[in-house]
């Protein structure tokens, strides 16, 4: 299953492993993350739809980001992880910096979303690069 150059099994098992990646992430800093946002327990309820939203989210994420590896060069593990710190670095970490610091968001909060955002690209790319 190839859609011009690009294993879309790839990029579904890319999108599941680092959906996967980012359960891990909020579950073991989710009281940290919950302080940083200022939300309460009561705030946030399990919601099948948004974690729908969610994962089609992931899957785009990795469609494109399958393209820019795939336009980048070779379809490597090392390519993967090198587009994922640039595009993390170039359009991630600055959005969010931007955008939080304009929300009066805590750094504390930046760093994790924003980690959690380099997890997520870099757990792509290892997989795009295995796999794509």
């Amino acid at each position: 299953m190839m859609f011009d150059g690009i294993d879309l099994l790839a990029v579904l098992a890319a999108a599941v492993a680092s959906f996967a990646a980012g359960a891990v992430w909020y579950g073991s800093l989710g009281k940290v993350w919950m302080r940083a946002a200022r939300l309460e327990k009561a705030d946030i309820r399990p919601r099948p739809l948004l974690f729908i939203g969610s994962f089609v989210c992931q899957l785009v994420m990795a469609l494109i980001f399958a393209g820019i590896i795939y336009h980048a060069g070779p379809m490597t593990v090392a390519n993967g992880v090198l587009s994922a710190v640039l595009v993390w670095t170039g359009f991630l970490a600055t959005t969010l910096i931007v955008n939080h610091r304009f929300q009066g968001a805590s750094w504390a909060l930046t760093l994790i979303d924003g980690g959690h955002w380099l997890a997520v690209l870099i757990v792509q790319g290892i997989v795009l690069g295995l796999i794509g």
